[in-house]
Protein backbone atom coordinates (compact mmCIF):
# COMPACT_ATOMS: atom_id res chain seq x y z
CA UNK A 1 0.00 0.00 0.00
CA UNK A 2 1.39 3.38 -0.98
CA UNK A 3 1.47 5.66 2.10
CA UNK A 4 2.60 8.71 0.20
CA UNK A 5 0.05 11.59 0.16
CA UNK A 6 -1.61 11.84 -3.21
CA UNK A 7 -1.43 15.24 -4.87
CA UNK A 8 -4.75 16.87 -5.62
CA UNK A 9 -5.34 17.56 -9.30
CA UNK A 10 -5.04 21.20 -10.36
CA UNK A 11 -6.72 23.03 -13.20
CA UNK A 12 -4.38 24.63 -15.65
CA UNK A 13 -5.03 26.47 -18.83
CA UNK A 14 -5.83 29.88 -20.24
CA UNK A 15 -7.16 32.59 -17.90
CA UNK A 16 -10.08 34.44 -19.48
CA UNK A 17 -10.10 38.22 -19.35
CA UNK A 18 -13.25 39.88 -18.06
CA UNK A 19 -14.99 41.69 -20.85
CA UNK A 20 -15.04 45.43 -20.48
CA UNK A 21 -18.85 45.56 -20.52
CA UNK A 22 -19.07 42.92 -17.74
CA UNK A 23 -16.98 44.91 -15.31
CA UNK A 24 -19.11 46.70 -12.70
CA UNK A 25 -18.68 50.41 -13.11
CA UNK A 26 -17.71 52.26 -9.96
CA UNK A 27 -20.37 54.65 -8.66
CA UNK A 28 -18.78 58.06 -9.17
CA UNK A 29 -21.22 60.95 -9.65
CA UNK A 30 -18.47 63.64 -9.86
CA UNK A 31 -18.14 63.68 -13.63
CA UNK A 32 -21.94 63.42 -14.04
CA UNK A 33 -22.39 66.37 -11.68
CA UNK A 34 -19.84 68.49 -13.55
CA UNK A 35 -21.63 67.85 -16.89
CA UNK A 36 -25.07 68.80 -15.48
CA UNK A 37 -23.74 71.86 -13.60
CA UNK A 38 -21.89 73.09 -16.68
CA UNK A 39 -25.05 72.74 -18.80
CA UNK A 40 -27.21 74.56 -16.23
CA UNK A 41 -24.67 77.39 -15.93
CA UNK A 42 -24.85 77.85 -19.70
CA UNK A 43 -28.68 77.79 -19.90
CA UNK A 44 -29.05 80.03 -16.81
CA UNK A 45 -32.60 81.10 -15.93
CA UNK A 46 -34.06 80.20 -19.33
CA UNK A 47 -36.16 77.20 -18.27
CA UNK A 48 -37.10 76.33 -21.87
CA UNK A 49 -33.37 75.98 -22.62
CA UNK A 50 -32.91 73.96 -19.37
CA UNK A 51 -35.63 71.49 -20.46
CA UNK A 52 -34.00 71.10 -23.91
CA UNK A 53 -30.56 70.58 -22.36
CA UNK A 54 -31.89 67.89 -19.99
CA UNK A 55 -33.74 66.17 -22.83
CA UNK A 56 -30.60 66.00 -24.99
CA UNK A 57 -28.25 65.05 -22.12
CA UNK A 58 -30.24 61.91 -21.29
CA UNK A 59 -28.86 60.29 -24.45
CA UNK A 60 -25.25 60.90 -23.36
CA UNK A 61 -25.38 60.78 -19.54
CA UNK A 62 -26.46 57.89 -17.27
CA UNK A 63 -29.68 59.32 -15.78
CA UNK A 64 -30.77 55.89 -14.57
CA UNK A 65 -27.63 55.45 -12.44
CA UNK A 66 -27.35 59.03 -11.19
CA UNK A 67 -31.03 59.99 -10.84
CA UNK A 68 -30.63 61.18 -7.24
CA UNK A 69 -27.65 63.37 -8.16
CA UNK A 70 -29.58 64.84 -11.11
CA UNK A 71 -32.59 65.80 -8.95
CA UNK A 72 -30.40 67.13 -6.12
CA UNK A 73 -28.71 69.51 -8.59
CA UNK A 74 -31.98 70.67 -10.17
CA UNK A 75 -33.48 71.42 -6.75
CA UNK A 76 -30.54 72.53 -4.60
CA UNK A 77 -27.74 73.27 -7.06
CA UNK A 78 -25.50 70.39 -6.01
CA UNK A 79 -25.39 67.03 -4.29
CA UNK A 80 -27.03 67.00 -0.87
CA UNK A 81 -25.42 65.47 2.18
CA UNK A 82 -27.65 63.76 4.79
CA UNK A 83 -29.70 66.45 6.55
CA UNK A 84 -30.04 68.67 3.50
CA UNK A 85 -26.71 70.55 3.40
CA UNK A 86 -24.78 70.86 0.14
CA UNK A 87 -21.63 68.76 -0.18
CA UNK A 88 -18.71 71.22 0.02
CA UNK A 89 -16.19 69.40 -2.13
CA UNK A 90 -18.26 69.20 -5.29
CA UNK A 91 -19.16 71.59 -8.13
CA UNK A 92 -22.46 73.40 -7.82
CA UNK A 93 -24.65 75.76 -9.82
CA UNK A 94 -26.50 78.91 -8.88
CA UNK A 95 -29.27 78.07 -11.34
CA UNK A 96 -31.68 75.76 -9.49
CA UNK A 97 -35.10 75.69 -7.79
CA UNK A 98 -33.77 76.98 -4.45
CA UNK A 99 -32.22 80.10 -6.02
CA UNK A 100 -35.24 80.87 -8.25
CA UNK A 101 -37.84 83.55 -7.50
CA UNK A 102 -40.30 82.63 -4.76
CA UNK A 103 -43.56 82.92 -6.66
CA UNK A 104 -46.18 80.56 -8.03
CA UNK A 105 -45.52 81.37 -11.71
CA UNK A 106 -41.83 80.44 -11.44
CA UNK A 107 -42.66 77.25 -9.56
CA UNK A 108 -45.18 76.30 -12.27
CA UNK A 109 -42.42 76.77 -14.85
CA UNK A 110 -40.09 74.51 -12.81
CA UNK A 111 -42.86 71.90 -12.52
CA UNK A 112 -42.96 71.89 -16.35
CA UNK A 113 -39.21 71.20 -16.48
CA UNK A 114 -39.63 68.14 -14.21
CA UNK A 115 -42.74 66.96 -16.08
CA UNK A 116 -41.01 67.14 -19.48
CA UNK A 117 -37.95 65.32 -18.14
CA UNK A 118 -39.99 62.47 -16.61
CA UNK A 119 -42.27 62.17 -19.65
CA UNK A 120 -39.15 61.80 -21.82
CA UNK A 121 -37.37 59.37 -19.46
CA UNK A 122 -40.17 57.36 -17.82
CA UNK A 123 -37.72 55.34 -15.71
CA UNK A 124 -37.02 58.49 -13.66
CA UNK A 125 -40.58 58.54 -12.26
CA UNK A 126 -39.92 56.31 -9.24
CA UNK A 127 -36.59 57.99 -8.50
CA UNK A 128 -38.26 61.41 -8.58
CA UNK A 129 -40.87 60.38 -5.99
CA UNK A 130 -38.09 59.00 -3.79
CA UNK A 131 -36.23 62.30 -4.17
CA UNK A 132 -39.28 64.34 -3.05
CA UNK A 133 -39.75 62.03 -0.04
CA UNK A 134 -36.08 62.56 0.87
CA UNK A 135 -36.26 66.35 0.41
CA UNK A 136 -39.29 66.51 2.74
CA UNK A 137 -37.29 64.67 5.41
CA UNK A 138 -34.50 67.25 4.97
CA UNK A 139 -36.80 70.28 5.46
CA UNK A 140 -35.05 71.41 8.68
CA UNK A 141 -31.81 71.76 6.72
CA UNK A 142 -33.34 74.28 4.29
CA UNK A 143 -34.08 77.98 4.71
CA UNK A 144 -37.68 79.19 5.01
CA UNK A 145 -37.61 80.49 1.44
CA UNK A 146 -36.28 77.15 0.12
CA UNK A 147 -39.03 75.29 2.00
CA UNK A 148 -41.68 77.61 0.54
CA UNK A 149 -40.47 77.00 -3.01
CA UNK A 150 -40.34 73.24 -2.47
CA UNK A 151 -43.86 73.31 -0.94
CA UNK A 152 -45.29 75.23 -3.91
CA UNK A 153 -43.58 72.94 -6.42
CA UNK A 154 -44.79 69.79 -4.58
CA UNK A 155 -48.37 71.13 -4.48
CA UNK A 156 -48.31 71.77 -8.24
CA UNK A 157 -46.86 68.32 -8.99
CA UNK A 158 -49.50 66.67 -6.78
CA UNK A 159 -52.29 68.63 -8.47
CA UNK A 160 -51.10 67.51 -11.92
CA UNK A 161 -50.75 63.87 -10.83
CA UNK A 162 -46.99 63.90 -11.53
CA UNK A 163 -46.32 62.36 -8.09
CA UNK A 164 -48.40 60.31 -5.68
CA UNK A 165 -49.78 61.76 -2.43
CA UNK A 166 -47.97 58.91 -0.62
CA UNK A 167 -44.87 61.19 -0.57
CA UNK A 168 -46.64 63.16 2.21
CA UNK A 169 -45.80 60.38 4.70
CA UNK A 170 -42.41 62.11 5.10
CA UNK A 171 -44.21 65.05 6.73
CA UNK A 172 -45.28 62.77 9.59
CA UNK A 173 -41.64 62.53 10.71
CA UNK A 174 -41.65 63.07 14.49
CA UNK A 175 -38.99 65.83 14.52
CA UNK A 176 -40.62 67.81 11.70
CA UNK A 177 -44.04 67.55 13.38
CA UNK A 178 -42.69 68.47 16.83
CA UNK A 179 -41.07 71.70 15.61
CA UNK A 180 -44.09 72.79 13.54
CA UNK A 181 -42.18 72.45 10.26
CA UNK A 182 -44.67 69.93 8.79
CA UNK A 183 -47.78 72.06 9.41
CA UNK A 184 -46.17 75.25 8.04
CA UNK A 185 -44.95 73.38 4.94
CA UNK A 186 -48.41 71.81 4.46
CA UNK A 187 -50.05 75.27 4.35
CA UNK A 188 -47.97 76.35 1.33
CA UNK A 189 -48.29 72.93 -0.31
CA UNK A 190 -52.10 72.71 -0.05
CA UNK A 191 -52.52 76.34 -1.13
CA UNK A 192 -50.67 75.74 -4.38
CA UNK A 193 -52.44 72.38 -4.88
CA UNK A 194 -55.92 73.94 -4.46
CA UNK A 195 -54.87 76.91 -6.61
CA UNK A 196 -53.99 74.49 -9.45
CA UNK A 197 -57.09 72.29 -9.04
CA UNK A 198 -59.57 72.26 -6.10
CA UNK A 199 -60.32 70.57 -2.77
CA UNK A 200 -61.91 67.60 -4.61
CA UNK A 201 -58.56 66.87 -6.24
CA UNK A 202 -56.90 66.92 -2.79
CA UNK A 203 -59.61 64.68 -1.29
CA UNK A 204 -59.45 62.17 -4.16
CA UNK A 205 -55.66 61.86 -4.10
CA UNK A 206 -55.52 61.49 -0.31
CA UNK A 207 -58.25 58.81 -0.34
CA UNK A 208 -56.43 56.91 -3.06
CA UNK A 209 -53.43 56.35 -0.79
CA UNK A 210 -55.41 56.00 2.46
CA UNK A 211 -54.25 59.32 3.88
CA UNK A 212 -57.57 61.16 4.04
CA UNK A 213 -57.86 60.42 7.77
CA UNK A 214 -54.25 61.25 8.67
CA UNK A 215 -54.12 65.05 8.30
CA UNK A 216 -54.27 65.56 12.09
CA UNK A 217 -50.86 63.85 12.29
CA UNK A 218 -49.27 67.06 10.96
CA UNK A 219 -49.49 68.25 14.59
CA UNK A 220 -47.95 66.87 17.80
CA UNK A 221 -50.15 64.51 19.86
CA UNK A 222 -51.09 67.26 22.37
CA UNK A 223 -52.44 69.48 19.54
CA UNK A 224 -54.05 66.73 17.48
CA UNK A 225 -57.66 67.91 17.68
CA UNK A 226 -60.21 68.94 15.09
CA UNK A 227 -60.52 72.37 16.75
CA UNK A 228 -56.76 73.09 16.58
CA UNK A 229 -56.49 71.83 12.99
CA UNK A 230 -59.50 73.86 11.93
CA UNK A 231 -58.25 77.10 13.52
CA UNK A 232 -54.68 76.69 12.19
CA UNK A 233 -55.66 76.08 8.56
CA UNK A 234 -58.65 78.45 8.54
CA UNK A 235 -56.40 81.26 9.85
CA UNK A 236 -53.94 80.39 7.07
CA UNK A 237 -56.72 80.83 4.47
CA UNK A 238 -57.46 77.14 3.95
CA UNK A 239 -61.02 76.82 5.26
CA UNK A 240 -61.78 74.22 2.55
CA UNK A 241 -59.09 71.94 3.97
CA UNK A 242 -60.38 72.51 7.53
CA UNK A 243 -63.90 71.54 6.46
CA UNK A 244 -62.61 68.46 4.66
CA UNK A 245 -60.63 67.32 7.73
CA UNK A 246 -63.62 67.93 10.01
CA UNK A 247 -65.83 65.89 7.68
CA UNK A 248 -63.25 63.08 7.56
CA UNK A 249 -63.03 63.00 11.35
CA UNK A 250 -66.81 62.85 11.54
CA UNK A 251 -66.83 59.91 9.09
CA UNK A 252 -64.14 58.20 11.18
CA UNK A 253 -66.14 58.78 14.38
CA UNK A 254 -69.29 57.37 12.72
CA UNK A 255 -67.48 54.22 11.61
CA UNK A 256 -66.11 53.70 15.12
CA UNK A 257 -69.53 54.29 16.66
CA UNK A 258 -71.16 51.85 14.25
CA UNK A 259 -68.55 49.22 15.13
CA UNK A 260 -69.14 49.76 18.87
CA UNK A 261 -72.93 49.47 18.45
CA UNK A 262 -72.58 46.24 16.48
CA UNK A 263 -70.39 44.76 19.21
CA UNK A 264 -72.93 45.75 21.91
CA UNK A 265 -75.74 44.13 19.94
CA UNK A 266 -73.73 40.96 19.33
CA UNK A 267 -73.01 40.75 23.07
CA UNK A 268 -76.73 41.13 23.72
CA UNK A 269 -76.35 44.27 25.87
CA UNK A 270 -79.68 45.69 27.18
CA UNK A 271 -81.21 48.28 24.84
CA UNK A 272 -81.39 50.84 27.65
CA UNK A 273 -77.58 50.70 27.88
CA UNK A 274 -77.21 50.90 24.09
CA UNK A 275 -79.53 53.96 23.99
CA UNK A 276 -77.65 55.72 26.82
CA UNK A 277 -74.26 54.98 25.19
CA UNK A 278 -75.50 56.19 21.78
CA UNK A 279 -76.86 59.45 23.20
CA UNK A 280 -73.52 60.16 24.88
CA UNK A 281 -71.47 59.38 21.75
CA UNK A 282 -73.87 61.38 19.60
CA UNK A 283 -73.29 64.42 21.81
CA UNK A 284 -69.48 63.95 21.77
CA UNK A 285 -69.32 63.65 17.98
CA UNK A 286 -71.81 66.50 17.45
CA UNK A 287 -74.11 64.27 15.38
CA UNK A 288 -77.74 65.11 14.63
CA UNK A 289 -80.55 62.62 15.26
CA UNK A 290 -81.01 62.49 11.49
CA UNK A 291 -77.38 61.33 11.05
CA UNK A 292 -77.58 59.00 14.03
CA UNK A 293 -80.60 57.00 12.84
CA UNK A 294 -78.69 55.96 9.70
CA UNK A 295 -75.79 54.63 11.82
CA UNK A 296 -78.20 52.72 14.07
CA UNK A 297 -80.03 51.18 11.09
CA UNK A 298 -76.74 49.99 9.56
CA UNK A 299 -75.58 48.56 12.91
CA UNK A 300 -78.89 46.76 13.49
CA UNK A 301 -78.83 45.22 10.00
CA UNK A 302 -75.13 44.29 10.18
CA UNK A 303 -75.22 42.25 13.38
CA UNK A 304 -77.13 39.34 11.80
CA UNK A 305 -76.27 36.52 9.41
CA UNK A 306 -79.16 36.85 6.94
CA UNK A 307 -80.86 33.89 5.30
CA UNK A 308 -80.16 33.69 1.56
CA UNK A 309 -83.73 32.57 0.73
CA UNK A 310 -86.09 35.43 -0.08
CA UNK A 311 -89.14 33.81 1.50
CA UNK A 312 -87.33 33.23 4.82
CA UNK A 313 -85.36 36.49 5.07
CA UNK A 314 -88.52 38.65 5.39
CA UNK A 315 -89.70 36.66 8.40
CA UNK A 316 -86.20 36.83 9.91
CA UNK A 317 -85.99 40.62 9.32
CA UNK A 318 -89.41 41.29 10.91
CA UNK A 319 -88.47 39.28 14.01
CA UNK A 320 -85.08 41.04 14.30
CA UNK A 321 -86.44 44.58 13.74
CA UNK A 322 -89.28 44.00 16.19
CA UNK A 323 -86.61 43.32 18.83
CA UNK A 324 -84.73 46.54 18.03
CA UNK A 325 -87.73 48.84 17.41
CA UNK A 326 -87.30 50.56 20.86
CA UNK A 327 -83.74 51.55 19.84
CA UNK A 328 -84.90 52.87 16.45
CA UNK A 329 -87.81 54.70 18.12
CA UNK A 330 -85.45 56.45 20.57
CA UNK A 331 -83.66 58.17 17.67
CA UNK A 332 -86.57 58.96 15.31
CA UNK A 333 -88.45 61.57 17.30
CA UNK A 334 -88.28 64.13 14.44
CA UNK A 335 -89.89 64.06 11.00
CA UNK A 336 -86.51 64.39 9.26
CA UNK A 337 -85.11 61.41 11.20
CA UNK A 338 -88.11 59.30 10.15
CA UNK A 339 -87.60 60.26 6.49
CA UNK A 340 -83.90 59.54 6.80
CA UNK A 341 -84.72 56.07 8.19
CA UNK A 342 -87.23 55.41 5.38
CA UNK A 343 -84.59 56.27 2.77
CA UNK A 344 -82.07 54.00 4.50
CA UNK A 345 -84.60 51.15 4.42
CA UNK A 346 -85.31 51.81 0.73
CA UNK A 347 -81.61 51.81 -0.19
CA UNK A 348 -80.91 48.72 1.91
CA UNK A 349 -83.75 46.69 0.36
CA UNK A 350 -82.62 47.73 -3.12
CA UNK A 351 -78.91 47.01 -2.53
CA UNK A 352 -79.65 43.61 -0.91
CA UNK A 353 -81.73 41.78 -3.49
CA UNK A 354 -83.19 39.23 -1.02
CA UNK A 355 -84.92 42.14 0.76
CA UNK A 356 -86.70 43.53 -2.33
CA UNK A 357 -90.06 42.00 -1.31
CA UNK A 358 -89.57 42.81 2.39
CA UNK A 359 -89.75 46.61 2.11
CA UNK A 360 -93.50 47.06 2.71
CA UNK A 361 -93.56 44.59 5.62
CA UNK A 362 -90.63 46.39 7.33
CA UNK A 363 -92.33 49.80 6.96
CA UNK A 364 -95.66 48.49 8.31
CA UNK A 365 -93.90 46.86 11.28
CA UNK A 366 -92.10 50.13 12.15
CA UNK A 367 -95.37 52.06 11.74
CA UNK A 368 -97.10 49.72 14.22
CA UNK A 369 -94.13 50.05 16.60
CA UNK A 370 -94.48 53.89 16.55
CA UNK A 371 -91.06 54.30 14.93
CA UNK A 372 -92.52 55.77 11.69
CA UNK A 373 -95.49 58.13 11.57
CA UNK A 374 -98.12 58.20 8.83
CA UNK A 375 -96.99 61.76 7.90
CA UNK A 376 -93.45 60.54 7.23
CA UNK A 377 -94.68 57.53 5.21
CA UNK A 378 -97.05 59.68 3.11
CA UNK A 379 -94.34 62.28 2.48
CA UNK A 380 -91.88 59.55 1.45
CA UNK A 381 -94.50 58.06 -0.89
CA UNK A 382 -95.48 61.33 -2.56
CA UNK A 383 -92.15 63.12 -2.92
CA UNK A 384 -89.26 62.14 -0.65
CA UNK A 385 -88.30 58.72 -2.06
CA UNK A 386 -85.08 58.12 -4.01
CA UNK A 387 -84.75 56.50 -7.45
CA UNK A 388 -83.44 53.12 -6.19
CA UNK A 389 -86.20 50.55 -6.77
CA UNK A 390 -88.75 53.38 -6.80
CA UNK A 391 -91.43 51.72 -8.99
CA UNK A 392 -91.26 48.38 -7.10
CA UNK A 393 -91.43 49.93 -3.64
CA UNK A 394 -94.15 52.45 -4.50
CA UNK A 395 -96.24 49.62 -5.91
CA UNK A 396 -95.67 47.58 -2.72
CA UNK A 397 -96.77 50.53 -0.58
CA UNK A 398 -99.81 51.53 -2.68
CA UNK A 399 -102.53 49.68 -0.66
CA UNK A 400 -101.05 50.62 2.71
CA UNK A 401 -100.79 54.30 1.68
CA UNK A 402 -104.44 54.24 0.52
CA UNK A 403 -105.44 52.75 3.87
CA UNK A 404 -103.46 55.52 5.68
CA UNK A 405 -105.16 58.23 3.61
CA UNK A 406 -108.64 56.78 4.28
CA UNK A 407 -107.88 56.49 7.98
CA UNK A 408 -106.74 60.12 7.96
CA UNK A 409 -109.94 61.28 6.18
CA UNK A 410 -112.16 59.32 8.59
CA UNK A 411 -110.31 60.83 11.52
CA UNK A 412 -110.81 64.35 10.13
CA UNK A 413 -114.58 63.79 9.54
CA UNK A 414 -114.94 62.38 13.08
CA UNK A 415 -113.31 65.54 14.45
CA UNK A 416 -115.66 67.75 12.41
CA UNK A 417 -118.73 65.86 13.72
CA UNK A 418 -117.44 66.23 17.27
CA UNK A 419 -117.16 70.00 16.74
Amino acid sequence: MNNQKQQKPTLTGQRFKTRKRDEKERFDPTQFQESIVQGLNQTGTDLEAVAKFLDASGAKLDYRRYAETLFDILVAGGMLAPGGTLSDDLTRTEFCLFTAQEDLETMQAYAQVFNKLIRRYKYLEKGFEEEIKKLLLFLKGFTESERNKLAMLTGILLANGSISASILTSLYNENLVKEGVSAAFAVKLFKSWINEKDINSVAGSLRKVGMDNRLMELFPANKRSCEHFSKYFTDAGLKELSDFARNQQSIGARKELQKELQEMMLRGDPQKEIIAFTREEMKKAGLSEQGMIGIIWTSVMSCVEWNKKEELVTEQAIKHLKQYSPLLKAFSSQGLSELSLLLKIQEYCYDNIHFMKAFQKIVVLLYKADVLSEEAILKWYSEAHVAKGKSIFLEQMKKFVEWLKNAEEESESDEEEAD
